[in-house]
Formats: C-alpha cells, structure tokens, sequence
C-alpha cells in the first residue's frame, strides 16, 4: 500500500529545488511539511541512496542531483516505497472454500495491470510538472 512517504518525497523535492540550499534544511522542510525533522531526515537518506538529492558533511541542504524536469514521480516512488506493490493479497486463504481456492489467481492479472499503469502514469510526469502545477 502507497503512504504518505511519496507526497512527503515529492514535497522535500519541491522545496529543495526552489530555495536557496542553505534555507532548505531538516528543521526548514519538516515546518512545511508539519512533522518531525527525523521523519523528514529519514526520507531524504532514501532519496539520496537512490541518487535524486546529493549533500555535503558539515553544510546545511542539499541540492538535486537532476534537473526538476529529469526526475520522474517514478523515479521518487521506488526511491520509498521500497519493494511494496500497490495491491497487496491476503495471505492464506482457505483452499476449501471455492472463492477462497481461487481468489488470488483471479485478482493476481487486475492488480498487475493496476500497478504497471500506474508506474506508467507516474514516469511520465516529472518533479517540474508538479512544480508547475504550484506555480513555483
């Protein structure tokens, strides 16, 4: 299941492309996005392990790697959402049941087809295309 992990993404992105690399620290974005510098910290470590944010040791902020028009909502929503898919089945359904028996299979194609249009969705727009539509 898709968390609030992506929006935060996408709004530390936002921010760090559209101020001043000093301004835009832990405590700075964690005021914008209303929670805690740790949380914000932790998501940063995941956008810069997949090569979106870049920092120094010992300076404040941190700059994009990429032009806003080169990183794709794609590229952030596997940077943290880690392996989880977007449908997620139940486990262990009772095999003696009819529905139960065959649910998994039934649903297993829908899902896929789900998840695949919405990572297609999702690399067609860029971080630019969401700054654009805030008017930054």
């Amino acid at each position: 299941m898709i968390n609030s992990r992506f929006a935060v993404a996408i709004h530390i992105l936002s921010l760090v492309a559209s101020g001043p690399r000093e301004k835009v620290t832990s405590e700075y974005i964690a005021g914008s996005v209303n929670t805690n510098p740790v949380v914000i910290r932790r998501i940063t470590g995941m956008l810069k392990k997949a090569g979106l944010l870049q920092s120094q040791v010992g300076t404040p902020g941190a700059v994009l790697t990429r032009d806003p028009g080169e990183i794709s909502l794609l590229d952030i929503y596997l940077a943290v959402q880690e392996k989880e898919v977007l449908f997620s089945m139940h486990e262990n359904p009772n095999p003696q049941c009819p529905v139960g028996k065959n649910i998994q299979s039934a649903l297993e194609d829908t899902f896929h087809t789900a998840q695949t249009a919405m990572e297609k969705e999702l690399a067609s727009k860029s971080l630019q295309d969401i700054r654009t539509r805030m008017t930054l």
